[in-house]
């Protein structure tokens, strides 16, 4: 009698076994994945978690889509995101503190030590945001901006402390908030604010790279909470 092992539909593991899938079914690097449609009937799931899966893939530097081409593989073994930390779902009020003290801080750190590929992933991710039309779409590319943004200060310690910022922002308090507060005009906001710390980053100018980062985190702190911030 064979016992059957419960399949993780969550976005993380649906990802990986789409390229498990993929890589078992002899595609090679630069060749085209399934369909949506085509994916979500193999493995038995909405094309919508299939979506989610794929943007994150797409995040990963895994695939790449092409408007009217297809889905493509860039490789079979995308870098691992640092380990999220499992925190207790601190208030959004709490976490907005934390990134105000950690994040502009860090730029100067990330002006002197990013390298060439630190900042080419960093306009990736901009282009990313750039394209996703739906809160959710739009929410990976910019917790993949933000992780690049952070990354790219090559320090351990740092990294490591903000992975469980990022663990505080896939609770369900900020995402409940912040899902509440999208609208198209705050995420265009979002996207100048991220050009414009992205771009003090590329012309290594640490004090524009301090307000820029400061600004947007301010204004993300003021459409979350207003006047209770």
């Amino acid at each position: 009698m064979t016992t059957s092992t419960p399949t993780d539909h969550s976005g993380d593991g649906l990802a990986r076994r789409i390229l498990r899938r993929a890589e078992d079914a002899g595609l090679r690097v630069g060749e085209r994945l399934p369909t949506e449609r085509q994916l979500a009937d193999d493995l038995g799931v909405s094309r919508t978690v299939v979506r989610n899966a794929l943007a994150k893939l797409n995040v990963a530097g895994a695939i790449s889509r092409e408007v009217g081409r297809g889905t493509f593989i860039r490789t079979f073994d995308p870098p691992e995101p640092p380990g999220l930390i499992d925190v207790t779902d601190f208030g959004p009020a709490d976490v907005m503190s934390v990134r105000l003290l950690l994040e502009p801080e860090a730029m100067p750190m990330v002006v002197a030590r990013a390298t060439a590929r630190d900042l080419a992933e960093m306009r990736r991710c901009l282009a990313g945001g750039d394209t996703a039309h739906t809160y959710e779409d739009f929410e990976v590319w910019d917790l993949a901006l933000h992780r690049c943004v952070m990354a790219a200060s090559h320090n351990p310690l740092l990294v490591r402390l903000y992975a469980c910022v990022e663990s505080a922002r896939h609770g369900q308090l900020w995402g409940d908030l912040k899902r509440r507060n999208d609208s198209g005009e705050r995420r265009e906001q979002y996207r100048c604010q991220h050009q414009a710390v992205v771009a003090a980053l590329n012309t290594r100018d640490s004090v524009a790279a301090v307000e820029a980062m400061r600004a947007h985190l301010a204004a993300v702190q003021a459409n979350l909470l207003g006047g209770n911030a």
